[in-house]
């Protein structure tokens, strides 16, 4: 097994830079501490982020390097889509947004220190959150010998007051205030909020936290109508055109946070052992997730889709613990991808204040019988039933009459 080694002066050290707070102060701290060489490896999964401006930020913070790399569409087409077919939400509400995007951006991140031939990488993640783990478990996974220099765990900065307060003394400019000090992380999937008054479990969310979807009660007085098509549980096309993964994406997106879908505010259980409370923006990926169970309620029979409401738990934490790199994860997307082979069709749905709802689908390998559902007759005998029901209900029979002796 390869072993890390320590970190000399004048080693190069990859950070995963987002040119936010946190990120912003790691890289003068690690040329204080460390003696190394920084370069900032920036991952564009869609975040809005004038990228220019990042680099621009990165260098003036002293990297010696900024590298920015494109992966939207493999964020959708390998990671988010994966994770849609599968149907993972963690703890029934959240929809992952951030923890799918972390394997991909450690997986890159280890790509971008080969290249560089770096000896360690960094990363802004705090001591007592998930996403630590993330990055950890999947460096470990794909690159056991790069040291992972984790400064949140080393410094003597203890809170967002005392990163602000460092930031000033070093010159960074950073959007965080001591009276907004919101924690945000964003991709083309979701956008999240953590920190500040959102701490305290019994405050109503402020309405100044959210900055993509609208206000549902600010939303249209009339509805709107989406047709989501799919194709092997993908969506591929929205009402009627096909669409590339990023523009199908955009558009979804932009649908759901004009009529205030998919706002989530949620006390959820951390991995490393504490309840944390956080508010998220999902419009695109509440729409798509609603499209793909009724379509899955129309193409998987009962024993299917009920095992397969066991896989998506499973996976979820999966998702969430950072185990995506995982023989486990591996093998059931195997399960997964057989129970999508006949997901395809198209699903219409209704979004209004705030709400979504299908309302329609249909499918080729739709297992709807409409001849023998009606209530016209059918081909369908009701004699049937009777029989059905007498060796259904046996065991309970059987059962009162032992119970009834006593």
């Amino acid at each position: 097994m390869a072993q890390t080694q320590a970190i000399q002066p004048g080693d190069t050290v990859v950070l995963a830079y987002s040119g936010g707070l946190d990120t912003s102060i790691i890289i003068p701290w690690l040329k204080e501490h460390y003696q190394v060489e920084v370069v900032a490896f920036c991952a564009d999964l869609g975040q809005g982020d004038d990228l220019q401006a990042v680099r621009e930020k990165a260098l003036l913070s002293g990297a010696k390097a900024v590298e920015i790399r494109d992966l939207k569409h493999r964020f959708l087409t390998e990671f988010a889509f994966p994770m849609l077919q599968s149907g993972a939400e963690y703890e029934g509400r959240y929809l992952l947004g951030t923890a799918i995007a972390r394997p991909l951006i450690a997986q890159e991140l280890v790509a971008v220190a080969r290249a560089y031939g770096a000896r360690a990488v960094s990363h802004g993640a705090t001591g007592k959150g998930n996403d630590q783990v993330r990055f950890e478990v999947t460096v470990m996974a794909l690159a056991p010998d790069l040291k992972v220099i984790a400064p949140w765990r080393e410094w003597s900065i203890r809170g967002r007051k005392e990163a602000i307060e460092y930031a000033a003394r070093h010159g960074i400019p950073v959007a965080a205030t001591v009276e907004k000090p919101y924690s945000r992380d964003q991709n083309l999937w979701h956008i999240s909020h953590e920190g500040g008054v959102l701490e305290d479990p019994a405050e109503v969310t402020p309405k100044d936290v959210y900055t993509w979807t609208v206000d549902p009660e600010q939303a249209p007085e009339r509805g709107e109508w989406l047709r989501v098509g799919f194709r092997q549980g993908v969506p591929v096309s929205l009402d009627g055109e096909e669409l590339d993964p990023v523009e199908l994406m955009s558009r979804v997106n932009a649908a759901g946070a004009r009529h205030g879908v998919g706002r989530v505010t949620m006390v959820e259980n951390r991995l490393v052992g504490m309840k944390s409370r956080g508010v998220y923006e999902t419009p695109g990926g509440t729409i798509l997730y609603e499209a793909h169970q009724a379509l899955e309620q129309l193409t998987l029979d009962r024993e299917t889709l009920a095992f397969k409401r066991l896989v998506a738990e499973r996976m979820a934490r999966l998702i969430y613990d950072g185990w995506w790199f995982s023989p486990l994860r591996e093998a059931l997307s195997q399960f997964v991808a057989k129970t999508q082979e006949t997901c395809t069709g198209e699903v219409t749905l209704r979004l209004y204040k705030g709400a979504v709802a299908a309302h329609a689908a249909s499918s080729p390998y739709s297992l709807y019988a409409q001849d023998v559902a009606t209530f016209e007759g059918g081909d369908y005998d009701h004699k049937d039933a009777e029989g059905f029901i007498r060796l259904f209900g046996l065991p309970l029979r059987i059962r009162h009459q032992v119970l009834d002796r006593e």
